[in-house]
């Protein structure tokens, strides 16, 4: 099994620190250092600044929102990112959700999993350099009837195949997921449940491509705090498991809360959301369950966290992405020595 990082946002209050992050998890060899975006800053310029200095760590979108980009776009971009980074670029792309599609983008958000495979085909396609067009429900190109002609990409990406992720929570998306791309983003994993929440629709979807998990890349996050007391260290990711369960998305189009619910936690999942969505946000942290903290991060000395890591293994997990937590920048760094550390314990180096 294989470690990354996640830098989340830029803008969250640790953009001084990040850098020095993803340098020394290069340093430590690990496999990938993704990015995020919502609706403030965006992925490319700060997987661009990240490759700029670094030297072997990949850089990866977690994600390209898609109602963010024309297809087009997408693939001039992972091109360009391969290119200058020396072929350590990875595209990840999600279809984000309803309030940002809509509110940000201005972007029905309808028919995620038909416009995720248009997507995915066109972006592929003008990867390949291969002249483009396309005839879809949600995109055609050339546009008929006009000047548009069909263009190949100018830019030669420093490798053949850029490798694709997708982020899935839901059944339908994680099957698809195992269907067209060669990995899977997933967020709030259990090693517990996986098998049943993510790795049998993944496995379904390579099935029905006629493909096997060999060579699939299983990505979950996981934030980690380091640090004697679980309990103590549990409360610190209180607030953002409330945001995702709770507040990210409708009460109709919530799918981590969807998730939890199918972790087991229907009762306190609808707790957690009515509290967050009538504006008593601390009462929806109060109203965590602390076994589902501990169910999704990686909370305690390095001994536990090796053995939590040799769960997610088992399971089928293939690369572990983890959120460095902590006050301070050494905080951070050591979180970071820690997981290395984990992983040599736990037998997966």
């Amino acid at each position: 099994m294989r470690l990354g990082i996640n830098l989340g946002y830029w803008g969250a209050g640790m953009d001084s620190d990040n850098l020095a992050v993803a340098q020394e998890a290069d340093r430590l060899g690990y496999s990938v250092c993704w990015a995020a975006e919502a609706y403030g800053s965006d992925v490319p310029s700060v997987l661009s600044w990240v490759a700029a200095q670094t030297e072997r760590i990949d850089i990866g979108s977690a994600i390209f929102q898609i109602p963010a980009r024309a297809p087009a776009m997408t693939a001039m971009t992972a091109a360009t990112l391969d290119s200058l980074s020396g072929g350590r670029f990875r595209l990840g792309l999600g279809v984000s959700g309803p309030q940002v599609s809509e509110g940000w983008y201005g972007v029905k958000f309808d028919k995620p999993l038909a416009r995720t495979r248009e997507y995915v085909e066109i972006v592929r396609k003008a990867m390949s350099r291969e002249r483009l067009s396309y005839e879809g429900e949600h995109w055609t190109l050339p546009l008929p009837g006009g000047p548009g002609k069909p263009l190949k990409l100018t830019v030669h990406p420093q490798r053949e195949h850029i490798p694709l992720y997708i982020a899935a929570i839901g059944p339908k998306n994680l099957e698809q997921t195992g269907e067209i791309a060669d990995g899977a983003l997933l967020i709030f994993p259990s090693a517990d449940h996986l098998a049943e929440t993510a790795i049998a629709p993944l496995r379904a979807g390579r099935e029905k491509a006629g493909k096997t998990m060999d060579g699939f890349d299983v990505c979950p996050t996981l934030p980690l705090a380091l640090g004697a007391d679980v309990s103590a260290l549990a409360d610190m990711f209180r607030p953002y498991t409330a945001l995702y369960v709770g507040g990210m998305g409708s009460r109709k189009q919530n799918f981590y809360n969807k998730l939890a619910q199918r972790m087991g936690y229907e009762k306190e999942a609808a707790e957690i959301q009515d509290k967050y969505l009538s504006g008593d946000k601390d009462g929806a942290a109060a109203a965590i369950p602390e076994r589902l903290i501990d169910q999704t991060t990686l909370l305690g000395p390095v001994e536990r966290i090796a053995e939590r890591m040799q769960a997610y293994a088992a399971a089928g997990v293939t690369t572990l992405t983890l959120a460095p937590a902590g006050f301070t920048l050494e905080d951070r760094l050591a979180s970071l020595r820690a997981g290395t550390e984990a992983l040599e314990r736990a037998g997966l180096a």
